[in-house]
């Protein structure tokens, strides 16, 4: 009764009562961790879901809400063994098949949330909240063999959840204007907001996009831009003066000053950090040098910046921030690398070098430098122009969804750009994204003799890779290179000529 009204205060006074009566009996522990866990309070709910589990060892239910609360307080490693110790035994459970998905996605293990999703399906067949889950595990694998068709159910099951025709659309290219119609159908039939419609505006675009209707396609971006906009406060200022203040901090003075006091760990795999701007390229580099026999992927991860962040303000958040930036001398770096090869050495298989794939690192390269010196670091270029539109059209990327807030941090971002490269020099291995997929196996070869790998055919045959991706690109780089996306954004000019000139004025070309 009290767990039902969320009197989580009730049920923890019930399960100490429990516990001291029945001191051998699993109930109490499990109820006390429940119920402080629903009240944030997370080490003490560790402590009694490890005394369930000490009585109990066959308690599920505890081991996976155990395996929840390691993963918030960054024990990575520690999460991913309950899970697969425990996997085996919720054959019955679709709750909490359901739970220890979702925590495996969380840890970027999608082939294991898939095969819980799947188990759970099985339990609890065509239950359209482990459908749809379902459906989203198999897009990080390339299935959409299997997530097409269960979209495809959703949508006609509730075509008012905007959602799904969101992800729908993603799967492949539009080949005709049935969804389009659907779509169109029911934005007239509702008459809601913009606000409302965002997803179906984000659909529209792209398929339209994919029918070659340029004008069409651009409105319903710029329609979802600027709806999210509408209901948000949101300034792209203080994204442009944190990498202000990264230029003024990260100097080649300070660069050097740090990296003399920090130890080298001989031992550990040598990291290869892929940055640049999302929809650069990022992810078809990954899988190039994954697809190398001496290389493991831990995939796109915040582990860096969390790390950083316990050291400097003892919390795991993933942002770089003006208080990290404040706090950047008093880090130290040693514990830093400590913890980043802890958090990340589940992903891990023992090759000598693995990739960190997060595009958002181009920030922390002066603190990568300083952490980790024997890293590679891969940064990517592409057209300016191709690069802000591929942003533009995404529903990810606050600073995009304004033209005149993408040219904003864009600039911010080239300046950041040449500051690295003045200050790393040849620590930066760049790879332009137009050279790259016009000649894949020369341009591979020169990457991986720059990472200091020897060439293996494998790496031109990327696409044959079966590891998941968990980016917006994880459909892409299973086809092989093209070059259809260059200069994309001529087809768009009319429509992208404020940014266009915003940026020529400043001396950036494309």
């Amino acid at each position: 009764m009290f767990a039902s009204k969320g009197q989580w205060d009730q049920v923890f006074a019930i399960a100490s009562e429990m516990q001291s009566a029945f001191p051998t009996l699993s109930e109490g522990f499990f109820m006390g961790g429940l119920s402080c866990k629903r009240m944030r309070q997370l080490p003490r709910a560790q402590v009694l879901f490890e005394q369930t589990l000490r009585i109990d060892t066959n308690r599920y239910d505890a081991a996976i809400e155990l395996a929840e609360i390691y993963y918030q307080i960054g024990k990575f490693s520690h999460s991913v063994e309950l899970l697969d110790k425990y996997q085996g035994s919720l054959n019955n459970s679709s709750y909490y098949l359901v739970n220890a998905a979702s925590i495996y996605t969380r840890l970027g293990l999608h082939q294991g949330a898939w095969q819980l999703l799947s188990k759970a399906n099985d339990v609890q067949p065509n239950t359209d909240k482990i459908l749809a889950a379902l459906a989203d595990a198999s897009v990080l694998l390339g299935r959409t063999d299997i997530a097409v068709p269960i979209y495809r159910r959703l949508i006609d099951k509730y075509p008012d959840y905007h959602k799904h025709h969101y992800e729908y659309s993603k799967l492949s290219k539009a080949q005709d204007w049935s969804h389009v119609d659907e779509m169109k159908r029911i934005i007239s039939s509702k008459g809601l907001p913009d606000e409302k419609n965002i997803y179906l505006f984000y659909a529209l675009g792209k398929e339209l996009e994919d029918l070659g209707q340029w004008k069409d396609a651009f409105s319903y971006f710029e329609r979802a831009g600027n709806a999210i906009l509408k209901g948000a406060n949101y300034t792209v200022a203080p994204e442009v003066k944190l990498m202000k203040d990264i230029t003024r901090l990260c100097t080649k003075q300070w660069i050097e000053r740090h990296s003399l006091s920090t130890p080298v760990d001989n031992s550990a795999p040598t990291p290869i950090f892929v940055v640049g701007l999302p929809r650069t390229g990022t992810t078809l580099i990954e899988r190039v040098l994954s697809s190398h026999s001496t290389v493991d992927s831990a995939d796109e991860t915040f582990f860096l910046p969390m790390a950083m962040n316990k050291s400097a303000v003892g919390a795991l958040n993933p942002d770089v921030t003006d208080a990290l930036l404040r706090s950047a001398d008093s880090i130290e770096l040693d514990s830093v690398a400590r913890d980043y090869f802890e958090m990340v050495s589940y992903r891990l298989s023992g090759n000598q070098f693995f990739i960190d794939k997060y595009p958002f690192n181009f920030l922390l390269l002066g603190f990568i430098a300083c952490i980790f010196p024997h890293a590679k670091i891969v940064y990517l270029d592409r057209n300016p122009m191709d690069a802000c539109f591929a942003l533009f059209k995404q529903s990810y990327f606050k600073f995009a969804y304004s033209l005149k807030d993408l040219s904003l941090y864009y600039q911010a971002y080239y300046s950041l750009r040449q500051h690295w490269n003045d200050v790393l020099g040849d620590r930066l291995i760049s790879v332009s994204y137009e050279h790259f997929v016009s000649d894949q196996e020369g341009e591979t070869k020169r990457l991986l003799e720059r990472v200091g790998l020897p060439f293996e055919a494998s790496c031109l045959n990327f696409h044959e890779n079966s590891a998941p991706s968990g980016t917006a690109s994880t459909l892409q780089v299973r086809e092989k290179a093209h070059t259809r996306s260059i200069n994309k954004w001529k087809k768009f000019e009319e429509q992208l000529s404020p940014l266009a000139s915003s940026l020529s004025n400043v001396g950036i070309q494309f």
